[in-house]
């Protein structure tokens, strides 16, 4: 199942795709039946019950509504750095053997087709085309053999980083939080419709039309599944909690000569089964200038 997320005259919604296209209700109509964090915290056959709900809502065109993050506030956004070797030895580190974790806030998130903004602070603002792996239900100290089972799906993320400020301390905190700089979308779709951890799939980043990152998932060092089982030995992970997988090789700060997004840029984030999570990228300045 594929959900979309969605607002339409200050309105949310939520839709699913079915073979007419995406059917939906408002946040406002009686058969609503909640926002996907809501659907999966409930857990069971809640994602079941609500797709039969909204199968029999209005059309929703994808093209006249303004995409919002899948899960707008969940708990918790942990990311995963230095998750492909080339990546790793493009960006002068040392393949770790255990993941590099850090954090993004939903304060960050923006949906698909919302601008990027490049802060005034810096021009060093770069993308990173990843995997999303949402948790479906409470897990602790999971081994790894298990840790697919506590998935009810997947989107894609693009983790813009602001440079210089990544670097500015040994904690990247700073550089992955700017505000507008996390695209997570198109939709989320169910794990059952993807292959397990989904293996065998291909992540694409394009800016301006042009293939700048290029990589199977299967690349990755650490596992969807490796992932989640380490991260729950020392923290409990809830439904709705946003794992965000890692970036392969050909980001801008590694390339000769660097290649950082601008106004007037679009970045795209493409994986097999997932869609396409477009953004264009604006300079702050101009953005609140245009909106003031």
């Amino acid at each position: 199942m594929k959900f979309l997320t969605y607002e339409t005259s200050g309105t949310t919604g939520l839709a699913i795709e079915t073979e007419s296209g995406f059917k939906g209700l408002l946040s406002t109509h009686h058969a609503y039946p909640g926002d996907l964090l809501t659907l999966i915290r409930i857990g069971g056959e809640a994602l079941q019950r609500a797709a039969v709900a909204l199968k029999g809502g209005h059309s929703v065109d994808p093209n006249a509504v303004i995409f919002m993050p899948p899960i707008a506030n969940p708990e918790k956004i942990v990311c995963v750095g230095l998750n492909y070797k080339d990546h790793s030895t493009e960006s002068g580190f040392e393949q770790p053997n255990y993941p590099t974790l850090f954090g993004r806030f939903n304060s960050s998130l923006i949906g698909n087709g919302a601008p990027i903004l490049r802060p005034e602070l810096s021009e060093q603002l770069d993308y990173e085309g990843e995997l999303v792996a949402v948790i479906g239900k409470r897990a602790r100290d999971v081994s790894e053999i298990d840790a697919l089972g506590y998935v009810a799906g997947y989107s894609i993320f693009n983790d813009a980083s602001i440079r210089d400020y990544q670097f500015k301390s040994p904690q990247w905190t700073a550089g992955k939080n700017f505000d507008d700089t996390g695209a997570f979308g198109p939709c989320f779709v169910t794990a059952d419709a993807l292959p397990r951890g989904c293996k065998g799939l291909r992540l694409v980043t394009r800016l301006n039309g042009v293939v700048v990152q290029d990589a199977m998932i299967d690349d990755m060092v650490f596992s969807v599944a490796e992932i989640i089982s380490i991260c729950s030995q020392f923290m409990t992970l809830q439904p709705g909690d946003v794992i965000v997988t890692g970036t392969p090789s050909g980001v801008g700060l590694a390339r000769k000569p660097q290649l950082f997004m601008k106004d007037g840029d679009v970045c795209e984030v493409e994986i097999d089964g997932l869609g396409v999570l477009s953004n264009p990228v604006r300079d702050r300045a101009v953005a609140f200038a245009m909106t003031a």
